[in-house]
């Protein structure tokens, strides 16, 4: 299963300028016994974050939204990804071949659509 997690708060310049609502979005992938988030740091740097159910619950209070998604055509080497942005990295994972997202709300609206 992955998980898409949503937030209003980054540390660009760029997203807080042009982004509402959501301006960071990381794919968590979920194994049997751990949580990862995949946090885009710049193209060529993405960093691994272990999670537990308990880190969930503090980045939910802290304003965080989640998208529970099991996709079929999912990418687990996220490591060796070129994306060139949280947005691209997301795309990428879940295999989202659409231009017209550009930004985590986009991103956010379309995956609640389905």
């Amino acid at each position: 299963m992955i998980i898409i997690a949503f937030a209003e708060n980054t540390s660009k310049i760029l997203p807080r300028i042009l982004c509402h609502h959501y301006r960071h979005c990381a794919p968590i992938v979920c194994t049997h016994n751990d949580m990862i988030m995949y946090q885009f740091i710049n193209r060529n740097h993405i960093s691994q974050i272990h999670l537990g159910a308990r880190d969930i619950t503090i980045l939910k209070a802290h304003g965080w939204k989640f998208v529970y998604m099991s996709p079929t055509n999912t990418i687990y080497n996220i490591q060796n990804l070129r994306a060139y942005s949280c947005v691209d990295l997301v795309k990428q994972v879940l295999g989202i071949q659409s231009v017209c997202i550009q930004t985590p709300y986009a991103l956010y609206k379309h995956l609640n659509k389905k």
